[in-house]
């Protein structure tokens, strides 16, 4: 289908030569030549969505003030209240957020045909790619046969769900599916469907050049920024609209500048530079803001380091974290494959329309920070928050700190104490080193051997993940020197510890094996995986029974070390209360070790063979090893060879068949796909928006309360509502997958909303997990209270401190919340992705002012709230008043600002969602 470009675009049109090839494009000076005003100072970042107003502006949704408003933003310093309508090239998702995508795009074509319309009116008018990666599960480890284990329970756990997507890429136009096994969807864009510069014929037939925009349901979309690729995460709801045609409203963004000088040091790697990087950018605050990376530093940071850096953006808070076009960019997307006529056109279009890094470059930012990498340290980040730096030379302290605060009142429960019982007796374990007096410790029993000690501190993960660090050849080649010094030296795991190696690509394994170091990884138990994210998304699979139970008896702080982005509570593994972020080689070596006690900057990881001490020291390979290996084994025809049948996938997902039709025909029965209410017996015209009205509180949250928190995406226990809902369908626990698995169900989905094991309500003394008050003001699920609080007609609203919706872009935190009856949420503050997602989903997101807090107002959860101001002409960000009557029947006023933050979101909340907006204007235009 031919691109779209404005009416209007006439006089910014112009034409440039690259590889033999002509193009048109929209020139940035040609902008200023129309007297739209001066864009040369623009930051590079901004510079592509200056463009993506040239190519639409229509006098409509893009006016020529809209583009003016660019100028103005620099000559303000880099602020603007201005409200654009931005259009992303394309849409990239993955399969836990894909799957309701698809589900609502099915539930659209019933809902359009219900309203008179036509089913094809629903059909992506933008590519489409989905990337099969989120649902393999560590079932199997530590031995040859696990990666082939794990992808046939993933294809036994998933097939419904496969089935349904086989569907959509037959049913939907510009829709395509990379199958399960292939990759992470980030790694994938960044190593194959990025192109950097685009280019289309439009509706006259004339091939147009443009930059690669887009955006994709999953917040590490920015990984893709490293290629100079703009892209950010968004719900999918959000996302569907984009498909759909809708443009997505914002305002022009702030832009952070971040100043890059010097070099790395020896002995440091991407992750040490990332995790300090998201340690200053949290304290700096850019939630809402592109960060933009430059200076002369740049030239010795490779694009697989810039990759790991946009990966990040959502643990620093920003919208996006973008690298500019340079000499490294072309380096890279000729490395991994792409032809010839794109490098050219990528050169050309960057250095002809003003986005090409040359020295000196130094442009407008809203405000600036400044590294010198060579004072970047190796790190680790944790227990509980991707932001907690903390330098390696630390970590073990740190650790010590974090338990005696657990143990120092904040957990009363008495020390558990458990012994095995074994025929004939067991030998008392040894004392592992770093066991401090105020660790608590369990035993488990090897059978016809020596039992081992476990304590507060054993690590029991150590995941070798994500596309965050599997993407760079450096880290991940650097992994595979340390195992084989390892391995030369006859160390190994600990017995307690499971290893497992998920790459992002299939070419990480080709590189690993051409330089001999998968052996060497296999021999010390970090054995290939699958092809996914796995630990990081929270699918690291059952531990040891024994373990697990030794854990549990002993209530003992676990650990768990990956090298992913997200260490948030109960996200990892429902064992582990301690999660850390590293680069691979550390992962490594903590896998040695098996003790986050244990000082590895110091103490010794172990033995040889002849009983002498190893250190960290002794196994870390220096920078030339990696560089030379790198060199040898990551190759162009590496890339070319395993991207060759990128759609066509292995024999399981040939064999999987669907239906041929327009509108999916449900299953009745299915427990994963199921059609959403949604759209259900929808009037052709909206409503208007109401005050809230004696609404209760169904949570009272504190700070930083992530989308893990309200919408997990881990597994959970058949005394759960989701458990007891499959449970009561024959389902058996170990057929229940996961929350991510089961999103293409609404039943499931809204039974696991706020039902994270590691959330706090406060209307509850000391309470984790998903409970609240019930009506009848008794400790239930918070499930269980919202249906009978909506039996009885009465709505709801969440109560939370700052940063609420931290974390993935994951629509369903805002589906579950709206299905559970919620009318509002009141925060100290937002995270951007969940902002928009609720106002998406028709719930109004509201922010306290004056210092008001959930604390000074002294809520406890058993007040009625009241909002007024919200019918009749409301505005963007309008401050309204709010009464708080409490249990005694005192009342407060107090006044709240409504953080819908555009016009056009406020006729989203009208129609109850930004889907039924689209669905309705699609009708109406049948």
């Amino acid at each position: 289908m031919p691109i779209e470009v404005g009416q209007d675009t006439a006089r910014t049109r112009r034409s440039l030569t690259a590889g033999g090839q002509d193009y048109a494009y929209y020139s940035i000076a040609a902008a200023t030549e129309a007297g739209l005003g001066d864009f040369d100072r623009l930051p590079i970042a901004l510079k592509v969505v200056l463009e993506n107003l040239l190519r639409f502006e229509d006098g409509n949704t893009v006016t020529g003030d809209d583009i003016k408003a660019f100028a103005q933003w620099a000559q303000d310093g880099g602020t603007s209240t201005r409200e654009i309508a931005y259009r992303p090239a394309r849409v990239l998702m993955q399969d836990f957020t894909g799957v309701p995508a698809v589900v609502d795009l099915a539930a659209m074509r019933d809902g359009i045909v219900a309203l008179g319309g036509d089913a094809q009116k629903i059909n992506p008018l933008n590519p489409v790619d989905l990337v099969i990666d989120h649902s393999v599960m560590i079932d199997e480890f530590g031995n040859p046969r696990a990666f082939q284990v794990n992808v046939d329970r993933e294809y036994e756990r998933n097939m419904e769900r496969y089935v349904f997507l086989k569907w959509g890429q037959k049913a939907f136009n510009n829709f395509r599916v990379v199958p399960p096994g292939t990759g992470i969807c980030h790694q994938v864009n960044l190593e194959y469907l990025a192109r950097t510069v685009w280019s289309d014929t439009d509706q006259n037939g004339a091939t147009v050049a443009y930059p690669d925009t887009l955006v994709g349901t999953d917040s590490h979309t920015t990984m893709v920024n490293g290629a100079a690729v703009l892209g950010w995460g968004v719900g999918g709801i959000e996302a569907e609209a984009a498909m759909l045609g809708q443009p997505i409203s914002m305002l022009i963004p702030e832009v952070v500048g971040f100043k890059l000088t010097g070099a790395m040091p020896e002995g440091t790697t991407a992750t040490d530079l990332v995790l300090k990087v998201v340690e200053m950018l949290r304290k700096h605050g850019v939630v809402g803001k592109f960060v933009e990376f430059y200076g002369d530093g740049l030239d010795n940071v490779p694009l697989a380091d810039r990759a790991t850096i946009g990966n990040m953006a959502p643990e620093y808070g920003a919208t996006c974290g973008f690298f500019p076009i340079d000499a490294e960019t072309i380096r890279y997307l000729r490395q991994t494959g792409r032809d010839e006529a794109t490098l050219a056109l990528v050169e050309a279009y960057a250095k002809t329309n003003g986005m090409w890094r040359d020295a000196g470059y130094e442009p407008v930012y809203t405000s600036t920070l400044e590294l010198d990498m060579a004072t970047v340290v190796p790190a680790i980040s944790g227990p509980k928050r991707p932001q907690d730096h903390i330098p390696l030379v630390n970590a073990a302290s740190d650790f010590v700190k974090y338990v005696e605060g657990i143990r120092s009142g904040k957990d009363a429960s008495p020390r558990a104490e458990h012994r095995w019982e074994a025929e004939g007796g067991q030998p008392e374990p040894e004392e592992i080193p770093g066991d401090e007096g105020h660790h608590r410790r369990g035993f488990v029993p090897v059978p016809g051997g020596k039992p081992y000690q476990m304590h507060d501190g054993s690590i029991v993960i150590a995941s070798i993940t994500s596309c965050t660090n599997t993407s760079n050849p450096y880290v991940m080649i650097g992994a595979g020197l340390v195992a084989r010094k390892a391995r030369e030296r006859g160390l190994d795991r600990k017995p307690w510890v499971k290893t497992s190696l998920a790459p992002g690509s299939q070419v990480v394994s080709a590189y690993l094996e051409a330089a001999g170091l998968q052996d060497d990884l296999d021999a010390i138990g970090f054995n290939l995986v699958g092809y996914g994210c796995t630990t990081c998304i929270g699918n690291s699979g059952p531990l040891e029974p024994e373990i697990s139970k030794c854990i549990a008896d002993n209530d003992l702080i676990a650990v768990s070390v990956l090298s992913g982005n997200r260490n948030f509570e109960g996200r990892i593994s429902p064992d582990v209360r301690a999660n850390y972020l590293a680069s691979p080689p550390l992962v490594v070596a903590y896998a040695l070790v098996g003790d986050m006690n244990v000082d590895i900057t110091r103490d010794p990881l172990g033995q040889d063979r002849d009983g002498n001490d190893v250190y960290l020291k002794d196994l870390w390979p220096s920078q030339a090893e990696i560089a030379e290996l790198v060199e040898a084994t990551v190759t162009r025809e590496a890339f070319q060879s395993k991207y060759a049948d990128v759609f066509k996938g292995d024999e399981k997902w040939r064999a999987v068949e669907t239906t041929d039709s327009q509108t999916y025909d449900w299953p009745s029965g299915s427990t994963y796909v199921q059609n959403p209410p949604y759209f259900q017996n929808m009037d052709k015209d909206p409503g208007t928006i109401s005050d809230v009205k004696g609404a209760r509180i169904l949570a009272l949250l504190g700070d930083m309360v992530t989308t893990d928190h309200i919408s997990p995406a881990g597994s959970f226990k058949e005394t759960t509502p989701a458990g007891k809902y499959l449970t009561e369908r024959q389902v058996q626990p170990r057929e229940f997958n996961s929350y991510g698995s089961r999103r293409g169900n609404h039943e499931v989905m809204m039974r696991g909303t706020f039902a994270n094991i590691r959330i706090r309500n406060e209307m509850l003394d000391g309470v984790e997990g998903g409970y609240t008050k019930g009506p009848d003001g008794e400790q239930t699920s918070i499930y269980d209270a919202a249906m009978a609080w909506q039996d009885k007609g009465v709505p709801l609203v969440i109560v939370a401190g700052e940063q609420y919706g931290a974390g993935s872009s994951r629509d369903w935190a805002a589906k579950g919340t709206a299905l559970l009856g919620v009318k509002a949420v009141i925060a100290e503050s937002y995270e951007r992705i969940h902002r928009s997602n609720l106002v998406g989903m028709g719930v109004i997101p509201f922010e306290f002012t004056g210092g008001d807090t959930r604390k000074t107002l002294e809520l406890t959860g058993d007040e009625t709230i009241d909002i007024a101001g919200l019918e009749g002409d409301m505005r963007p960000g309008a401050l309204v008043p709010c009464t708080i009557t409490y249990a005694d029947g005192s009342t407060k006023e107090i006044e709240l600002k409504s953080r819908i933050d555009t016009g056009i979101e406020i006729e989203y909340v009208e129609n109850g969602g930004v889907l039924h907006y689209v669905l309705r204007n699609l009708a109406k235009a049948a």
